[in-house]
């Protein structure tokens, strides 16, 4: 098992990644900018919102922090674009744009 996981990033020859890029350290998924994949970006309207945190819940990337019961903005540098939380949204507030 490797040991030195922590250590990987976008300057790591492709000789020392994992197989199958496979992770075995917990807690290694913020190290990723998987942002970059997105073809859409959620886009929330402060006026639609009530702070439902239906949003949150529902991210499968945890991506829409909550504070205080209050949704926090979305983290770009990890959402994907699914939409989740655009199609469960009861006030429509977030919309997909495309693009990121």
């Amino acid at each position: 098992m490797r040991t030195d996981v922590n250590k990987i990033n976008e300057n790591t020859p492709h000789q020392d990644l994992t197989e199958g890029l496979m992770i075995f350290a917990g807690g290694t998924s913020k190290d990723f900018l998987t942002g970059e994949w997105r073809t859409k970006t959620p886009i929330v309207h402060e006026d639609l919102c009530r702070q439902c945190l239906i949003c949150a819940q529902v991210c499968p990337d945890s991506c829409i922090p909550v504070k205080n019961s209050k949704r926090l903005n979305v983290d770009y540098n990890h959402c994907k674009g699914c939409g989740i939380c655009a199609h469960s949204c009861p006030f429509e507030a977030i919309e997909m744009k495309e693009g990121r």
